[in-house]
């Protein structure tokens, strides 16, 4: 019915019409489409994103259908391929960051571009229908994050994608494929229990995994809803004594979503997107950040970076266990390391791709400033990426204190990439797979998304 909880839900994914987006969320929605390629496919060249796709084409052989980041003329089945480009998007941490927290745009644009090619040549759709599809995957990760105030603050327990991802993943590829409101009900309902990955698998590569099995499996509910299958069309409500989805979440609120209508706001009009400048979990910006601002004191004070005139390094970051990592040893470990990330920053001067390599990871210079580190968590310092900031100050032998302070990173969403900026991190990105042509044809087809009359050519 739809006067449940998720009754709203899936008549909101059914009715949805793209008049409804705005100029402001349709440019928000297609640069994070293509900041997700981009990071897709230097995703592509990592080893956790090999494993994934010899896993694939050893173990499940298919009719080829769906296109491989990074993997020209290869294809697999279209679940297996969204499998495959999320893992590869979330491979080194590089894809995008909402509030509350996850990564949207992993959880939904494989499952997308996965199914507009097996979709029969006389009815793809649209790139109109495509950015639709889309922002109903991100409606509904977001509204999803909002009935729980638990969502709000960094992760403990479940890893958000892994969870509001899979049923963002199944809504839009809903949409995509025209289902009726009791499939897409139902659909929600099979995504539900396809969901959840704990967080002790963060800084491992099984954490790719999370962003990989939520856009593959959301498809798979998808599908199966529109071959008949059925859920429970309760799954989001909050039944007493018998847990849907709000077995994810210590505390559990439900709202309905409103039908669309034509003053609708979509979320994306009102909380823009995180892009990362570098390739690590989002609380390392703030820390990466502090560092090099503490950096350029130092040089100012001394003439050159001296790594011999700290006696030691103050961290101030909030509590959160799992990217609180003295001395990292792998690659996945560092790029969910306080610590690691600000010496890399106060030792070179910047943090790229190259940092995370184990040649940098296991430099003495490096080692030796993890063993002066000092952490603290002030209590005005949240676990919350709307309101924490990262701190580091040098002590020196000489008695001198220098402090760098961040609290709002370059990429933030109170302080957005440009354009400029977006592009060349894009550029940067596919250059690793594409020759400069595609690259600048990607560019373009995103670009204009709203005419493009076939999506699948993306």
């Amino acid at each position: 019915p739809e006067d449940t909880v998720t009754g709203s839900f899936a008549s909101f994914i059914h009715a949805a019409r793209p008049e409804l987006l705005s100029p402001t969320v349709r440019q928000r929605s297609k640069r994070m489409i293509l900041d997700s390629i981009g990071v897709g496919l230097v995703g592509s060249t990592t080893r956790v994103f090999d494993i994934a796709l010899r896993y694939c084409r050893e173990l499940y052989p298919s009719v080829a259908v769906s296109s491989v980041y990074g993997k020209p003329g290869l294809k697999l089945s279209p679940t297996l391929a969204a499998f495959t480009n999320g893992v590869a998007t979330h491979s080194m941490d590089f894809d995008d960051t909402w509030h509350p927290a996850t990564h949207p745009s992993g959880a939904v644009l494989p499952a997308l571009l996965a199914a507009s090619q097996m979709l029969p040549p006389n009815t793809k759709p649209s790139g109109m229908d495509f950015l639709l599809a889309f922002n109903v995957g991100l409606e509904v990760q977001g509204r999803l994050m909002h009935f729980s105030s638990e969502a709000h603050d960094i992760p403990k327990r479940f890893h958000p994608p892994s969870v509001v991802g899979t049923l963002g993943s199944a809504a839009a590829a809903a949409k995509l494929l025209s289902l009726s409101p009791a499939q897409c009900c139902h659909a929600l309902g099979i995504a539900a229990s396809l969901a959840g990955a704990p967080m002790a698998n963060a800084a491992t590569q099984a954490k790719p995994l999370h962003v990989g099995n939520a856009t593959r499996l959301g498809l798979e509910a998808a599908l199966l809803a529109a071959r008949g299958m059925e859920a429970n069309p309760l799954i989001l409500d909050d039944i007493p004594g018998c847990s849907g989805f709000s077995a994810f979440y210590g505390v559990y609120q439900p709202k309905p979503l409103p039908a669309p209508s034509q003053h609708h706001e979509f979320l994306l009009e009102k909380q823009d997107i995180a892009f990362k400048r570098f390739p690590a979990h989002l609380g390392m910006h703030w820390v990466v950040d502090a560092a090099l601002s503490v950096r350029n004191l130092l040089v100012n004070h001394a003439g050159s970076f001296c790594p011999t005139l700290i006696r030691s390094i103050l961290l101030k970051i909030p509590v959160s266990k799992y990217i609180n990592r003295p001395f990292p040893s792998s690659e996945h470990q560092a790029r969910h390391s306080f610590q690691f990330n600000a010496c890399a920053a106060l030792l070179d001067g910047e943090v790229g791709l190259g940092s995370f390599s184990e040649g940098s990871i296991q430099r003495p210079q490096l080692r030796e400033l993890l063993d002066k580190v000092v952490v603290e968590h002030p209590e005005d310092n949240v676990a919350n990426f709307d309101k924490m900031y990262g701190e580091v100050a040098l002590l020196l032998h000489s008695g001198d204190i220098l402090t760098g302070k961040c609290d709002t990173f370059y990429g933030h969403w109170r302080k957005p990439l440009s354009k400029e900026s977006l592009l060349k991190k894009f550029r940067s990105n596919a250059s690793h797979v594409l020759p400069e042509e595609k690259i600048e044809t990607i560019i373009t087809l995103v670009d204009n998304l709203e005419t493009l009359p076939d999506s699948s050519q993306l």
